[in-house]
């Protein structure tokens, strides 16, 4: 049986590769970017009470109502932006929402620029569709958005962008003016801009979350996506949504029809309940435990030679390992799991080229135990 040629465009994710051999050591994943966090129970409570009551069918392909009001409640709430709840749609997990995005907004051949290091899923998404990435580098440690290299990747051919922010794996959170700067751009070119705000409530030193929907320049041309998984520590429920113009979303949710009919409809009941009751105070702690978390993990890493790029957002850092022996990344990822028992996903897997030979990506989102115990491993670097 002869596959596709759409099927070339698909490897293996380099972050389970690795946790299958964190795995066959008994070692501690910090490579999957799993949130280990108790789940509030608020929202398991809900989505039991919701099975308990016969919510178990099929709902609209755009998610239930409730959830999305929800959501443009919450962006109220947090961001003093007003959206209309017709302007959400709920799929299964943001990955979900970005690929029905792509199929009711780009065609094979359009070009959309990625600023590396950047997450895999995007790259793999627009390749299945036929799209073509463009990459523009931004440099460790501080990851500074550069207009002259956006200014000359850009063709006739180039479509769309995609930002990240909180930036997975870099921990780059972008600036009001940074944010600008692209709106303007995208305006000139007339460019539709993806924004991943997965990790919205994972921001460190004081920094607050800017949502591109909040930059003039930037809200009627923007596709915002976020979700569940982390805030919630539910990364099994696969429950995400995209935020877009109205009559954007009316495609978007005939795609979402056709690959995943809808969201569980329980699980969004407890994603509703989640998002109408839990207090400031939940999101404000979120920050607080993994800035600890961050700061122990780093300091370990400064402690036996190695630098790491500290992150200003999301749960990820990037680290040089220039001093542990290995030809490649991979080599060095897998040195370090072997002697420490501590896996880490390899730097390529966030580069078009070999970039990242030399870096590695750790995720410090444990339970603070566990942490430490990984902060106390490493040190046997």
């Amino acid at each position: 049986m002869k596959l596709s040629d759409r099927s070339t465009t698909i490897a293996q994710s380099e972050i389970r590769s690795m946790t299958r051999a964190c795995n066959a050591l008994n070692g501690i994943n910090m490579a999957q970017g799993v949130c280990d966090l108790e789940v509030p129970s608020v929202v398991i409570d809900a989505a039991k009470r919701a099975m308990d009551e016969g919510i178990n069918i099929y709902t609209p392909t755009e998610g239930l109502p409730v959830l999305r009001q929800a959501i443009a409640s919450k962006m109220k709430r947090f961001y003093d932006v007003a959206i209309d709840a017709n302007q959400v749609l709920v799929s299964d997990g943001a990955t979900g929402a970005f690929y029905t995005a792509c199929m009711a907004l780009l065609n094979p051949g359009d070009e959309v620029i990625l600023f590396e290091p950047y997450y895999g899923y995007h790259r793999s998404t627009l390749l299945s569709i036929g799209a073509v990435p463009k990459f523009i580098r931004l440099e460790a440690p501080h990851w500074e958005l550069d207009m002259n290299a956006l200014q000359a990747v850009v063709t006739e051919k180039t479509r769309a962008m995609m930002i990240c922010n909180p930036a997975n794996p870099s921990g780059k959170v972008y600036t009001r003016d940074e944010l600008e700067q692209i709106g303007e751009f995208a305006q000139k070119y007339d460019l539709i801009v993806f924004a991943d705000e997965m990790y919205e409530h994972f921001l460190y030193d004081g920094i607050k979350h800017i949502t591109a929907l909040s930059v003039e320049s930037l809200r009627d041309r923007c596709v915002v996506l976020s979700g569940f998984s982390k805030v919630f520590s539910i990364t099994g429920w696969r429950l995400g949504y995209a935020i877009a113009p109205s009559k954007v979303i009316e495609v978007m949710a005939q795609f979402n029809d056709l690959i995943y009919v809808c969201a569980a409809a329980p699980l969004q009941m407890g994603a509703a309940h989640g998002l109408e009751k839990l207090e400031d105070d939940y999101y404000a702690e979120l920050s607080r435990i993994h800035q600890v978390k961050r700061d122990i993990f780093c300091d370990a890493l400064r402690s036996v030679g190695l630098t790491p790029s500290v992150p200003s957002g999301a749960y990820y850092v990037m680290t040089d390992v220039s001093r542990i022996e290995g030809n490649d990344d991979f080599d060095k990822a897998m040195n370090i799991l072997e002697q420490t028992g501590v896996a880490s996903v390899p730097g390529r897997a966030f580069y078009h080229d070999d970039a990242g030979a030399n870096m590695v990506r750790f995720c410090y989102s444990k339970p603070l135990e566990v942490l430490e115990e990984a902060a106390q491993r490493i040190r046997r670097l």
